[in-house]
């Protein structure tokens, strides 16, 4: 999700909740204590330089349980951001607690904001010996599609 995304959605929105791909919700009480641009210039694996930027948010649970976050004050928080810090509409990440920090993307599924898993990748796979995935076909749909008749000069 893009940072216009999420305010588009926000402006409608009565409340603001979060989950995790597996139904469990972020509890209610949580706060966001950072939104800021994130960048990362590196090289990959087959030496091409790269540079990535996303727009960051952290979440975090505290031990104030009556404190809740509108969608007032998180729209309030995005555009502080975009003054003080130039950021642009950029893809969101999304950091938050469980064993270690988890970095995450972000939806929307109607009624709640979900945290959703990012995975690892090679970025130069055609130049660091990854061979590509094959196709897996199953065999009787080969044989309905070559199919050979006695006469018919297919063998």
């Amino acid at each position: 999700m893009k940072l216009s995304e999420l305010k588009n959605t926000l402006s409608n929105a009565s409340a603001v909740n979060f989950e995790l791909e597996n139904g469990t919700l972020v509890p209610e009480h949580f706060h966001v204590t950072e939104v800021g641009v994130v960048s990362k210039h590196f090289i990959d694996c087959g030496g091409t330089i790269r540079n990535e930027k996303v727009a960051n948010f952290q979440l975090w649970n505290a031990n104030d349980y009556d404190h809740r976050l509108k969608a007032t004050k998180l729209l309030n928080i995005i555009k502080l951001s975009e003054e003080k810090l130039g950021m642009e509409d950029l893809e969101i990440e999304v950091e938050y607690q469980a064993d270690t920090i988890g970095k995450y993307g972000l939806s929307f599924n109607g009624y709640n904001f979900v945290l959703v898993a990012k995975q690892t990748a090679c970025l130069a796979s055609d130049s660091c010996g990854i061979p590509p995935e094959k196709i897996k076909v199953k065999m009787a749909d080969l044989v309905a599609q070559n199919t050979c008749t006695p006469g018919g000069g297919c063998c």
